[in-house]
């Protein structure tokens, strides 16, 4: 019986030399698969109270939309700065290469509502703690963090729990 890492492909050398680039688009791609990983990341939460379910940018994106869906709450996107309309909120955060901004609309979480975070790959942690942190300001409650992929000799997943966060990945690649 195939997993969801099974369905999960691997280019080497992407984007650069070096780096083993793992493809969920190929999980998405697969109806078993796709169904399988929506599955599994809600398994964790079943009983559990979630108001809205946030997605990173931008495969979670589409992970968030699907989960939303089947536990009937809204989504909201977290996205890269200057990608969405309305009044936002930004949180700075540090890339091995340098600096990124994540933004989220400042009226997309009331305060008390219980979020469900939810992105493809866990490798540093920055995009999440980003992410973690604009919910927090906006007064959500985080309920827990999901993912397909951890890499964790990146230590993102330690840097989370360090947060106080709940994380749970469906599974792990070694190495980068």
């Amino acid at each position: 019986m195939k997993t969801v890492k099974d369905y999960i492909r691997t280019i080497v050398d992407f984007p650069h030399e070096g780096i083993m680039f793992r493809d969920v688009t190929t999980l998405f791609a697969d109806p078993r698969g796709f169904r399988m990983a929506i599955d599994q990341m809600l398994h964790p939460y079943a009983g559990v109270r979630i108001d809205k379910v946030v997605g990173l940018e931008a495969r979670g994106f589409i992970l968030g939309g699907a989960i939303a869906h089947q536990l009937s709450t809204g989504f909201v996107p977290i996205r890269k700065k200057g990608k969405l309309p309305g009044p936002v909120i930004s949180e700075e955060y540090t890339l091995e290469y340098g600096e990124a901004v994540v933004e989220v609309h400042d009226d997309a979480i009331t305060a008390g509502e219980r979020i469900l975070v939810v992105d493809d790959l866990l490798a540093t942690g920055g995009t999440a703690a980003a992410g973690i942190k604009l919910i927090e300001r906006l007064g959500g409650e985080i309920v827990g963090c999901s993912f397909i992929i951890d890499l964790p000799d990146l230590g993102g997943r330690a840097k989370l729990e360090a947060m106080g966060m709940d994380v749970e990945v469906l599974c792990e690649f070694e190495g980068l």
